[in-house]
């Protein structure tokens, strides 16, 4: 199993704003808020085209993740701390419910075994262990110097 490109570059991103907020030194003392960063700026520091910054900044804030405000003084921000963010979080904001098969989805699926699959229910296992290994990793972990 392998985190799509977006997938990545989400994390990456993510990151990357948490290098400028971590352990309170982001913090704007007059609004007691994270410093904001632009999709520019995000994009040069990362590597990632900027298209792709924008397309990112836009699904993280919608899934609370970042604010996001145009304009003078605009620009993003994590909505919360980076170790109140998890890799399952980021994961699920740009890729959706993490789930190794279609049957382990809610709703509708075209599998022509699901019918007599022995095997489907217990894919909720292998998923929520997944899904628990990305919860365990916070930003903020991906932000410190590996020794």
């Amino acid at each position: 199993m392998r985190l799509s490109s977006f997938a990545d570059y989400a994390v990456v991103l993510m990151a990357a704003a948490a290098r400028h907020c971590g352990a309170g030194a982001g913090l704007d003392p007059a609004t007691n808020k994270y410093v904001k960063m632009n999709a520019t700026t995000l994009s040069a520091e990362t590597g990632i085209p900027l298209p792709t910054v924008q397309k990112l900044v836009s699904r993280l804030s919608a899934a609370g993740l970042l604010e996001s405000s145009r304009g003078t003084g605009g620009g993003v921000r994590l909505s919360r701390p980076p170790a109140a963010i998890t890799l399952a979080d980021v994961v699920e904001a740009v890729e959706g419910p993490i789930a190794m098969t279609a049957c382990a989805e809610h709703g509708a699926h075209d599998c022509s075994l699901e019918h007599d699959c022995r095997v489907r229910p217990h894919m909720n296992v292998a998923n929520n262990a997944i899904r628990s290994a990305l919860a365990g990793v916070t930003i903020a972990s991906l932000t410190r110097e590996m020794a």
